[in-house]
């Protein structure tokens, strides 16, 4: 009888720092030949302002639009000659390079990727395609009923600070910004001692870093310190929003602001917003649509960020139902100060979570993304650990301790019929 082959269940890791400050974490994983690699650079919409919302939409949206010595076309073909995938997108609190490939054209790809990344060149017909759509994107978002209700409550959540800039704002900056405002972000932020590349699949990960030296260690730190992100804290205060327009719907998007991912109720609050809003058998979705028939959508969420987050609970519901609904949200969340989870549902509630983080890190591309965003965001490779550790050590009185913090000041967005919205109890 001939036996399988055995492939390691623990692939080789290697973290290093090149001289000029680029972090590069390699992962050896050689079940399929495929190597995916993110290369994260450490500025997002985090580092905009009133002036300049939606700046690194559109440099994103550009950056791989030309090179000094390529163009859009030429850079669509060379990667899809071969196969592969490469892009660029902007989150909260960064900006990041994808590409994807098979091992032996790992090179090519990523010589590519250090082209855009070092050499853009922001071509003025490119610069002015992708401000259309950005613009036509916006102006979709508003045809979005829940979408402009989520937007709502973030702009009064978080104003004066970056994560809460408005739509409104994000229209007028794209209109006006230029070239030369796309290639100052670019040089103030796209930087050697900014960066983290990931690189993980069929590839040694002393090749990898070798390579990432022969196409990036020559890159210099510019003299002039990289820019610090500073803000005026955020006012908290009770807000209700309400926004009469006519939709089928009703929606109520309702929350907090909570915990950075380094903050002490940050593991409580990730597991109470899997108790609330994670599947068909949460508590929101058991309680408000499957018990009371509320709810078209309900669900909860609280999104890992760097800066302060936000703890989020929503639902869609008929408008002669938006007292009720609201009512009801408001006293689930409420429940959490007031009456301990019991034991079998915070176990629930870990295993679930503990559950999707595995699934979650399954592709080479799903484990550079992970790994990535945690050094980008200062955690670094143990916070891997660190987060399943401090979700398995979760107590009953941690997560009360955790909602009675973050749950003081609420504020409401409601956006439906205007009959309804007048129906509503005064705040």
């Amino acid at each position: 009888m001939t036996s399988s082959p055995v492939l390691t269940q623990h692939p080789t890791t290697l973290r290093t720092t090149l001289p000029n400050g680029i972090t590069v974490i390699a992962i050896e994983n050689p079940v399929a030949d495929i190597v995916s690699s993110r290369i994260f650079i450490g500025a997002g919409q985090l580092c905009e302002t009133e002036q300049t919302a939606g700046l690194f939409d559109l440099l994103t949206a550009v950056i791989v639009k030309g090179t000094a010595s390529r163009t859009a076309m030429d850079i669509a073909e060379a990667v899809e000659s071969i196969g592969a995938n490469f892009g660029a997108d902007v989150a909260s609190d960064y900006s990041l390079l994808s590409l994807k490939t098979v091992s032996a054209d790992f090179e090519t790809v990523l010589a590519i990727a250090v082209e855009v990344l070092r050499e853009p060149s922001f071509p003025d017909h490119e610069i002015e395609l992708e401000r259309r759509l950005i613009l036509q994107g916006l102006k979709s978002m508003k045809e979005q009923p829940f979408g402009m209700a989520y937007n709502y409550f973030r702009e009064a959540l978080y104003a004066g600070h970056p994560y809460g800039l408005s739509q409104a704002q994000t229209e007028q900056c794209v209109a006006k910004l230029t070239k030369a405002d796309l290639q100052q972000a670019h040089r103030q932020y796209f930087r050697p001692d900014n960066i983290v590349i990931t690189i993980v699949g069929r590839i040694s990960p002393s090749l990898a870093v070798k390579l990432v030296d022969q196409y990036l260690g020559d890159w210099s730190v510019p003299d002039e310190p990289l820019p610090q992100v500073s803000f005026s804290p955020i006012r908290v205060a009770a807000q209700r929003i309400v926004t009469p327009q006519e939709t089928n719907q009703a929606f109520i998007v309702l929350g907090h602001l909570a915990d950075e991912v380094t903050g002490p109720h940050y593991a409580a609050l990730k597991l109470m917003s899997t108790y609330l809003g994670n599947g068909l058998s949460s508590r929101l979705f058991v309680e408000l649509r499957e018990k009371q028939g509320l709810a078209y959508d309900v669900s909860a969420f609280y999104p890992t960020r760097r800066g302060p987050s936000q703890f989020v609970a929503y639902i869609g519901t008929a408008p002669q139902n938006l007292s009720v609904a609201l009512a009801g949200l408001q006293a689930e969340v409420a429940r959490l100060k007031d009456m301990p989870l019991t034991e079998e549902a915070l176990q629930v509630s870990k295993n679930k979570i503990l559950g999707q983080y595995a699934l979650g890190k399954q592709t080479n591309g799903q484990i550079a993304q992970t790994y990535g965003w945690y050094e980008v965001l200062g955690l670094g490779m143990a916070f891997d650990e660190d987060f399943q550790r401090a979700i398995a050590a979760v107590t009953l009185e941690d997560v009360q301790a955790a909602a009675q913090h973050c749950f003081v000041e609420q504020t409401v967005s409601i956006l439906g019929p205007a009959e309804a919205i007048a129906a509503l109890t005064p705040s």
